[in-house]
């Protein structure tokens, strides 16, 4: 998977969670359906996002749905996914885009791509990828030449870029294909007023993809000599910052001219996933949206607390120490068999007979572990579908105790307010609109 807009599973509510794997399933399917199983190999989050904005609009998100079988992805589970005419142009774009980024390392002979019998079976592929994604588009009644001519001319602007070129001329030709492509969605819609919008909207985010891309690989570009845009035209980290915070706020922008059915998931992706983004790409540790705080460790101005976690309630330690009984007062969880059994502690953190706890012969819900062999067993069906790297829980081999796949917890947790947004919104308590500490004033509800 690639793309800008990877947001975490716990920065969604369950809802928008279903909804956003809907689309991430239902581009990868239509890939396949048109293209053929190789084509899936393009699935990217970004590309998704034009099918979460064409259901964005219509709001018939129930009626664009189907029941997909177990897929090793999705833990061999059956879900609902999205199809339709948003879900096929999605698949459409990310054949172009992707068989432009495959001629654009072919021309940087980025890695194995240096060798001419493996550059040759690239450029064959990219160059199939390119004709299935303009039939697929001409069907859609879009012309994916905008996007060609645009990749085209992305390597005569690269050529003639140089120590002191504006990056906006540099990214140019990207802009101009996902405005296209976001503007496309409200013909698929049937709400051409939102074209104007939408294109604004794709362009500030090719922008943004573009200058994402070239922070991320800065580095590794210097070193293998291959071409950046950063590198290439001299521009500052505080200049390249600049173009990207702007372009989120002007997306922002444009999406409140935008008439939606239901703005919530498209909201939560184009509006605050887009900020961490730019902090991941960064390497940004702090919030964005708390700029009042102070730099450094100290508390913030006005913070009613001496200590980053404020005095410890009397009678109990500090966080990081342990009570000293741990059935004393000190303790709030003492009592009631709060001592530790033999055999230590587990991966949930909790004791006992709990989820995931050490096994309890008298507990129902605590099977026996599997011998080796049979563990050994589980582990291979475990690898073969995917599940100990993708699926959100599942069953270990030997201790049968409830875990998470390794790319469950890859969020980047924003450190002050990780679920303001869903948590507001949902209890009234901040979010959009509620003085939460996102400072998100369009009035949705996500």
């Amino acid at each position: 998977m690639f793309g800008i807009v990877r947001p975490c599973k716990h920065r969604l509510s369950e809802g928008l969670r279903t909804e956003w794997m809907a689309h991430l399933c239902g581009l990868c399917l239509a890939l396949r359906g048109d293209h053929g199983q190789f084509a899936r190999v393009v699935t990217n989050y970004d590309g998704l996002l034009i099918s979460v904005l064409t259901d964005a609009q219509t709001g018939v998100a129930t009626a664009g749905r189907r029941t997909a079988g177990p897929c090793p992805l999705r833990g061999m589970r059956t879900a609902s996914v999205a199809q339709g005419e948003g879900a096929r142009l999605a698949a459409s774009v990310s054949l172009v885009l992707a068989s432009a980024k495959v001629r654009d390392h072919i021309a940087d002979r980025d890695g194995l791509l240096r060798r001419r019998p493996v550059a040759a079976a690239a450029r064959r592929i990219a160059s199939g990828w390119d004709r299935a994604g303009a039939r697929t588009g001409s069907t859609l009644g879009f012309d994916t030449a905008v996007l060609v001519d645009a990749v085209d001319r992305q390597t005569d602007v690269e050529r003639a870029a140089g120590p002191g070129t504006a990056l906006t001329a540099v990214t140019e030709p990207t802009e101009t294909a996902t405005a296209a492509a976001f503007a496309h969605t409200a013909t698929l819609a049937g709400k051409p007023h939102n074209a104007a919008p939408l294109a604004e909207a794709g362009r500030l985010f090719g922008r943004l993809a573009h200058l994402l891309d070239a922070v991320e690989d800065r580095v590794t570009d210097a070193a293998e000599g291959a071409w950046n845009p950063i590198n290439a035209t001299g521009a500052t980290r505080a200049e390249t910052r600049r173009l990207c915070d702007d372009a989120v706020h002007g997306i922002r922008l444009a999406l409140r001219d935008v008439e939606f059915a239901d703005p919530r998931l498209a909201h939560v992706l184009l509006v605050h996933e887009l900020p961490r983004a730019v902090d991941r790409a960064f390497g940004t540790t702090t919030c964005t949206h708390t700029t009042a705080h102070a730099p450094g460790p100290g508390p913030a101005p006005g913070n009613p607390y001496q200590q980053p976690y404020g005095h410890p309630p009397q009678g109990r330690p500090p966080y990081g120490q342990a009570p000293q009984n741990l059935n004393g007062p000190g303790n709030p969880y003492a009592g009631g068999g709060g001592q530790m059994p033999p055999g230590g502690g587990n991966d949930w953190g909790g004791w006992g007979g709990g989820p995931g706890g050490s096994h309890n012969p008298n507990s129902p819900n605590q099977r026996p572990p599997r011998g080796f062999f049979a563990g050994c067993a589980a582990f291979v069906g475990l690898c073969c579908t995917c599940q100990l790297c993708c699926a959100s829980e599942y069953e270990g081999p030997w201790s049968r105790r409830k875990r998470e796949g390794l790319c469950s917890d890859c969020c980047d947790w924003c450190d002050c307010c990780s679920n303001c947004c869903n948590s507001g919104g949902e209890s009234g308590g901040g979010g959009d609109g509620g003085g939460g500490c996102c400072d998100c004033d369009c009035g949705c509800d996500c």
